[in-house]
């Protein structure tokens, strides 16, 4: 074909600008553009019906679309979800006039704004302690390595529960390409694992930590939802806390994380796989409620770290579906922290594998998580998936 036409796939501003360059665009040109180039979806939930009316006069106006519940025209319901499909563009023009309307929505209209803003702003760090530093880059993803130093870990219980073992699965993990180590003493998988007091946590865990922080340059974070623990943790040297239960859990973790200073790992979680409405918009809203719980109580924004808790109150299903969609979780402005390796829903879709034999999955579902914007994956196989996160890191910068 004589002009060789196709489609390009154009997702955010800096894209934009990259193919207008290519084009030999005239400078100026290209800042107008690119903002007429990049097309954002943006979904919110329960918007009064005459706010949502007004937003969608305000969008259509400008070229853009809204699209809205039935009854919201004649204001025969309440509130309406509503879906805005328009261009950076019409985004910046329509929200400049929305913050100037009644009825809320000067807040829609930053809301709006903030969660595109978010979703496209890559997301850098710099966490630096007296003996360590991490940096999270644009275009290089984190592996966290897992160490378990429980009997009853559903891949690894009882392999590393000694201090010699676990030294030694630290030290394989850095030569294999670990960034950070996350050391849990009680096992939380969802089903069949065992609670244990405060006390018996902390006796596994804090020899562990203390010779780990003293032999391994790497940053350690610990696993555990109990203040108690993460508090001696961290005075035993420890410089991270991983919480499956996002600060939700035990009401004082969220002072200890702050009197600290240290990064936070804050997990969705739940009893149940039950969920009333759309399971990201639930994912969404627990992780803000984590956010909010963190930063009242002194944590810096920089300082949080998410995680969508792939395998925990969650069927195979929804999994999948959190998987396909962990991109819209970059609106909330953290940086997200993916743990999918050797999970059950990778063992259930590939025939019933046992956790030993699910590394090919978990490699997929880490492929798959660092297009769709994760920063960090906590991964058992260290060596073999911080390769792919190299791989997949250098193929998702492309022509960059």
């Amino acid at each position: 074909m004589r002009y060789i036409p196709r489609v390009v796939y154009i997702t955010d501003r800096k894209q934009a600008v990259r193919e207008l360059h290519k084009l030999q665009c005239d400078v100026t040109g290209v800042g107008i553009m690119a903002n007429k180039a990049v097309f954002k979806t943006v979904k919110l939930e329960g918007v009064p019906t005459k706010a949502a009316n007004l937003l969608k006069q305000t969008f259509l106006a400008k070229g853009g679309e809204v699209a809205v519940s039935r009854g919201t025209a004649d204001l025969s319901v309440k509130t309406t979800d509503v879906l805005i499909c328009a261009t950076w563009k019409q985004y910046r023009i329509a929200l400049a006039q929305l913050s100037q309307q009644p009825w809320g929505l000067p807040d829609i209209a930053a809301a709006v704004e903030q969660a595109i803003t978010r979703a496209e702003t890559p997301i850098v760090r710099e966490y630096i302690w007296s003996d360590r530093r991490l940096a999270l880059e644009e275009g290089r993803t984190l592996v966290m390595g897992i160490l378990n130093v429980t009997p009853d870990s559903f891949s690894d219980g009882g392999k590393y529960n000694t201090l010699d073992t676990a030294l030694r699965q630290a030290e394989v993990m850095v030569k294999d390409g670990a960034d950070i180590i996350d050391i849990g003493a009680e096992s939380t998988r969802p089903y069949g694992s065992e609670k244990v007091s405060a006390e018996e946590e902390m006796e596994r865990l804090l020899p562990i930590v203390e010779k780990l922080v003293e032999h391994c340059p790497l940053p350690i974070s610990v696993d555990t939802y109990k203040a108690k623990v993460a508090k001696e943790a961290l005075l035993t040297g420890a410089h991270m806390i991983n919480d499956v239960w996002g600060l939700q859990f035990d009401p004082d973790m969220a002072s200890v994380a702050a009197r600290f200073g240290v990064p936070v790992v804050v997990m969705h979680n739940q009893q149940g796989t039950d969920y009333s409405g759309d399971i990201l918009a639930n994912i969404h809203g627990f992780l803000q409620k984590s956010i909010e719980i963190g930063m009242q109580a002194g944590i810096a924004f920089d300082n949080i770290i998410i995680d969508p808790g792939i395998g925990f109150g969650k069927t195979t299903q929804h999994n999948v579906m959190v998987m396909s969609r962990l991109k819209e979780l970059k609106a909330l402005g953290c940086p997200v922290l993916l743990g999918t390796s050797r999970k059950r829903f990778i063992g259930e879709i590939l025939g019933g594998l046992e956790a030993g034999d699910r590394m090919e999955g978990t490699a997929a579902t880490v492929a798959l998580g660092i297009v769709n914007g994760a920063n960090i994956v906590r991964v058992h196989d260290v060596k073999a998936i911080a390769r792919v996160a190299r791989m997949m890191d250098a193929m998702v910068r492309g022509e960059e």
